[in-house]
């Protein structure tokens, strides 16, 4: 059977992060599903079908959802109705260092370079599926091929083919030159592409989960990309929004197996709606990242689909309930596609006093950057750990954040005031991390069934990392381009409280040529 290119946009990961996502799955899918078999030109050849998937975190429930603060912060669920980008290139190459320039790259769906496919990233054809759209197929050359990029239709007047007027939903509010746009409450926005439209989207080696696309003489492949849409975009102070992309990928199979189940409270059994849900796993530091990201359904339900073949991830979760409860983390570690975890329990927050908080803890914390003796602009991907003990090993994770956190992207520069004592000449930015105020719970599945242990006891600890990267070219910078903390601004533990906001130590980036 035919190979499927899974393309999936998934919420921007972070640099070493995107190192070691060996799974496609929060957001861009690219699966063949379908469609014209590719024709094997000859013994050496394979082929490759691509498709489009993203199961959306940020969707709006209903249309018109709360907008976007200005300032790089990055989507809380439930913003946008529509994130149109226009796709008219997706190419692979067998070698690990080639670059923009290098010759050797293959088309992997030659119609898009012809005609230009404008897709919606949340908008999945009906409940269920994991396919957005058929984008194309070819056979190309047998090979492992060790990174992938994906190219968009610049926001400018085409010098080839492109969408024509009718099939464009940027035209109309925004005029026959934009080409990719995002839709809120507050209308529909251009989408900017910082070199995207030239050097195209990048999946290197170490996004590219279980090691290079393996394509067989004679065979097919299915590959699955995953661009985590949600998470991707960032509002700029002129109410544009730019896109920073992280992509992973992986060759997943043709059933399109997954990760599902549902999210229930641990005392009633009663499904959770709006639960956060991520599939992590480790990058090359140890620390699990994620891979992909959505909220439960109405019912508490939650699927991931298709995943790559042979996956293992770690199940995180938490949630934040309309009336202010928390949910503090359950990790289920370990999990294979095509499990159904079943009922997955999750805790709520219990008040340490009568009429305490039930709700989450704030982290808040400044980020500088300079270079030499001049402030330095950056973009700064923040994320904030725990950890927790599974079979004797300590797992470190990243904890999925409540609404109202301003953390995947924040934008350091001369724009933003620094506080007292910050480096001299410094630029800086600030950030919010909304989290739960208890110690993580983890989770077993066996015989069909999850069931969970009490947390570990004292204080509730986090470390919060930041990692720096180029705003125009997504590249990293400064060096070292990532800190982290795990102190407050008085050099103590940096713990959480429900109901009360901790300030982290600052976080000085230098050397940010």
């Amino acid at each position: 059977m035919i190979s499927n290119a899974l393309l999936r946009f998934k919420g921007r990961l972070k640099p070493h992060f995107l190192l070691i996502l060996a799974v496609a799955t929060v957001a861009l899918i690219i699966i063949g599903c379908g469609g014209n078999t590719p024709t094997m030109q000859s013994s050496s050849m394979g082929a490759i079908s691509v498709s489009v998937s993203d199961p959306p975190s940020c969707m709006a429930a209903t249309p018109g959802a709360t907008g976007v603060p200005d300032g790089g912060t990055a989507a809380p669920g439930g913003t946008f109705s529509s994130v149109f980008v226009t796709i008219r290139s997706i190419q692979a190459h067998v070698s690990a260092t080639a670059d923009d320039t290098s010759s050797g790259w293959q088309e992997l769906a030659p119609q898009l370079v012809s005609a230009p496919v404008q897709v919606d990233l949340l908008h999945l054809p009906a409940k269920g599926q994991c396919l957005l759209e058929q984008l194309g197929s070819t056979s190309l050359p047998a090979g492992d091929y060790q990174q992938i990029r994906l190219i968009l239709l610049a926001n400018a007047a085409p010098s080839g083919p492109a969408p024509s007027t009718d099939s464009n939903a940027c035209f109309k509010p925004l005029g026959g030159d934009v080409f990719n746009c995002v839709v809120d409450s507050s209308g529909t926005h251009m989408l900017d592409l910082s070199s995207q439209a030239n050097t195209g989207l990048k999946i290197p080696p170490g996004q590219i989960m279980g090691g290079p696309i393996h394509v067989a003489a004679g065979q097919s492949v299915d590959l699955n990309i995953d661009f985590n849409t949600c998470a991707s975009l960032i509002r700029e102070g002129n109410g544009d929004f730019r896109l920073k992309p992280a992509l992973t990928a992986g060759v997943v199979s043709q059933n399109k197996t997954g990760i599902s189940g549902q999210m229930v409270d641990s005392v009633t059994s009663q499904p959770i709606a709006g639960a956060i849900v991520t599939l992590q796993f480790a990058d090359k530091s140890g620390v699990d990242r994620v891979a992909m990201q959505q909220q439960t359904d109405s019912t508490g339900h939650f699927s991931f689909c298709p995943l790559a073949v042979g996956a293992v991830f770690d199940v995180v979760s938490d949630a934040l309930t309309p009336s202010g409860t928390a949910y503090n983390v359950t990790v289920v570690p370990n999990v294979v596609g095509g499990t159904n975890l079943g009922a997955v329990p999750l805790v709520a927050e219990t008040p340490a006093t009568a009429g305490a908080s039930t709700g989450p803890g704030t982290i808040q914390g400044t980020i500088t950057a300079i270079n030499g003796t001049a402030g330095a602009t950056i973009d700064a991907d923040v994320s904030a750990l725990q950890t927790v003990t599974v079979s004797s090993t300590s797992l470190t994770f990243t904890v999925p954040l409540f609404p109202k956190s301003n953390a995947a992207d924040v934008t350091v520069t001369s724009s933003t005031s620094c506080p007292t004592g910050a480096p001299k000449g410094a630029f800086c930015g600030s950030y919010t991390l909304v989290v739960p105020a208890s110690n993580p719970i983890v989770g077993t599945f066996a015989a069909g069934k999850t069931t969970i242990t009490s947390p570990a006891t004292g204080d509730v600890l986090y470390t919060v990392e930041a990692d720096a990267t180029n705003p125009a070219s997504d590249a990293t910078m400064c060096s070292p381009s990532s800190q982290t903390t795990s102190k407050d601004a008085t050099a103590m533990p940096l713990k959480v409280t429900a109901g009360a906001t901790t300030t982290a130590a600052e976080l000085d980036f230098t050397g940010c040529s």
